[in-house]
C-alpha cells in the first residue's frame, strides 16, 4: 500500500521545505515534493499527516559493539587496558547466545528511540561459530532496525578464546553469513579484521580479499591508542596506516575506525587511497584516547562518518550526540570555532554514512530506503524553530524524536517501541544480571 507522509517541514535537498511530503511504496521513497502536489498525483495513497512535526532522514551509526551495552557502567573511569580487562574480558565467558541477543535488543532499541535507523555492528564474540552472530541479526530483525553486520576477524592469542578464529575459519564463516543474507535489504554482512593489534597480517589480507570477493567495504580499528602505534612500529617498522598500505589493503573499501594517532603522511595517504573513517568522538573522550584530526582528514579527501562505539565506552548511543560532540571537540582542541560546521557533522551522521556503507540511506530522495524520523518541533530543545537545523544538531534532546520509520514500517511512536517493548528488553537485562549474580 502506498503512503504519503507529510509534515510542517521536511529536510530534503539539504534544506527544510515547508509542507513537504514523501511517497513511500514497497519500503522505499518513490516520490518527494509538495504535499498538495503529491496528494493530487497519488489520490489512492493513504495520507499520514504529522502536525507540528519535521521529517528528517534517519541517522546512521557507523560503528557499534551491541553486546557492550550490557556492560555499561562497569569499569568506568579507568585507563583503556584496565577498562578492557575489567569489562570486556571479565564478562566474555558469560556471554552465551541469549545474552548476546539481549545485549543487541538493548543497544538497538535505545538507538531507535534516538532516531538511528541503520547501525553497523562490529561483532567479535563468535564463540566458535555463527550462532552468536545470528543472535545479533535476530535482534535487529525483531526490532526493525537496518543492520550492517561487520563480522570481526580476530586471531590475536592474547584475547579471550570466544573472539578468536583461524584465518580459514573467519573467512569461511563470514562468507557463508554474507551469502545467506545477500539481497536482504535489512541485513548486509561486511568483513571486519579487528585491527593491526588483534589481527595478523594474514587475517587482515584475507579480510580485504573477502571484501573484494563480496564487493563490500571492510572495517578495521586503526591507531586508537598510542600503544598500537608503538606496537606496529616495533613489529613491522611502520606506523599503522603505512603498515596497512604495505599489505595492499588501504583502498576505497577500507572503513577505518578511530584514526586518532596519525602523522601528516598517514593522513595524506588515506586521502590519496580514498579510504574512509568511522569517527567515535564520545568514546575517544571517555577512554581518553585522544583527538582525531577531522578537519585535516576532510581536507585530505577522507570521507568521514560517525559512530557511537560500544555502550560501555561512551556511554550513550545517539548519533545526534556524536554530531554535537564531533563539532565541539574539534573546535576546542583547535581553538577554532570555524574549523567544522553543523552541516558537515550532520552529513557525517546521515548521507555520508550511507555513501561509505554503500547503502541507499541517510537522505530523503527517490530510490532511498524509507528510513526517516519525525521530530516534535514544539519540543523546547528545538526552539526557536527559526533555527531548526542548528538546534537539531547542537541542542536537540532525545525526547524530540516522536516517530521512527524504517523501511516504511513504524518502529517507534508516542514514546514507545512498536516491535519489542522496552519493559520486555529491560526485564531481560535484569534477569540476565540476576543469573550472572548467581553463577
Amino acid at each position: 500500500m502506498r503512503k504519503i507522509y507529510s509534515a510542517d517541514t521536511v529536510y530534503m535537498q539539504d534544506q527544510f521545505i515547508a509542507n513537504g511530503a514523501l511517497l513511500v511504496d514497497g519500503g522505499k521513497i518513490a516520490d518527494t515534493g509538495d504535499r498538495d502536489e503529491l496528494l493530487n498525483r497519488y489520490p489512492d495513497a493513504t495520507h499520514i499527516r504529522w502536525e507540528g512535526k519535521a521529517i528528517v532522514p534517519g541517522t546512521v551509526n557507523s560503528h557499534n559493539h551491541s553486546f557492550q551495552s550490557l556492560l555499561r557502567g562497569i569499569a568506568i573511569d579507568k585507563p583503556f587496558l584496565e577498562w578492557r580487562d575489567q569489562a570486556l574480558y571479565r564478562y566474555t565467558s558469560l556471554l552465551d547466545e541469549e545474552a548476546i541477543y539481549t545485549g543487541a535488543l538493548l543497544a538497538f532499541g535505545e538507538m531507535l528511540r534516538y532516531g538511528v535507523t541503520t547501525v553497523s555492528d562490529f561483532f567479535y564474540v563468535h564463540n566458535g561459530g555463527t550462532a552468536h552472530d545470528e543472535a545479533v541479526i535476530r535482534a535487529a530483525n525483531d526490532l526493525g532496525i537496518r543492520l550492517v553486520f561487520a563480522r570481526t576477524m580476530y586471531d590475536w592469542a592474547g584475547a579471550p578464546l570466544a573472539y578468536r578464529e583461524t584465518v580459514n575459519e573467519a573467512v569461511e564463516r563470514t562468507r557463508l553469513l554474507a551469502k545467506k543474507y545477500q539481497g536482504n535489504p535489512m541485513v548486509t554482512v561486511h568483513p571486519a579484521p579487528h585491527s593491526p593489534h588483534a589481527a595478523s597480517p594474514e587475517m587482515i589480507k584475507a579480510g580485504h580479499r573477502l571484501a573484494q570477493e563480496l564487493d563490500t567495504p571492510f572495517h578495521i580499528h586503526v591507531a586508537e591508542e598510542m600503544f598500537e602505534v608503538e606496537e606496529t612500529l616495533q613489529n613491522y617498522g611502520l606506523r599503522p596506516v603505512h603498515y596497512l598500505d604495505s599489505l595492499g589493503v588501504l583502498d576505497e573499501r577500507m572503513i577505518a575506525i578511530h584514526l586518532v594517532w596519525l602523522e601528516d603522511s598517514e593522513i595524506e595517504l588515506i586521502g590519496r587511497r580514498k579510504g574512509s573513517l568511522a569517527y567515535c568522538p564520545s568514546s575517544n573522550m571517555f577512554l581518553a584516547d585522544g583527538v582525531t584530526r577531522i578537519p585535516d582528514l576532510l581536507k585530505a579527501g577522507v570521507k568521514v562518518t560517525l559512530g557511537t562505539d560500544g555502550g560501555c565506552s561512551n556511554n550513550r548511543i545517539s548519533v545526534y550526540e556524536e554530531m554535537r560532540m564531533c563539532a565541539l571537540l574539534q573546535k576546542v582542541s583547535r581553538l577554532d570555532g570555524t574549523c567544522i560546521t553543523a552541516d558537515q557533522v550532520y552529513r557525517m551522521g546521515t548521507s555520508c554514512a550511507g555513501e561509505i556503507l554503500r547503502l541507499p540511506v541517510g537522505s530523503l530522495e527517490v530510490g532511498q530506503h524509507a528510513d526517516f524520523v519525525a521530530l516534535d518541533t514544539h519540543d523546547l530543545s528545538l526552539a526557536p524553530r527559526k533555527e531548526l537545523f542548528a538546534n537539531m544538531v547542537y541542542a536537540m534532546q532525545p525526547g524530540a524524536v516522536s516517530t521512527v520509520v524504517v523501511g516504511g514500517k513504524t518502529v517507534f511512536e508516542d514514546g514507545k517501541l512498536q516491535t519489542v517493548s522496552e519493559s520486555v528488553i529491560g526485564g531481560r537485562v535484569d534477569q540476565l544480571f540476576e543469573r550472572w549474580g548467581s553463577d
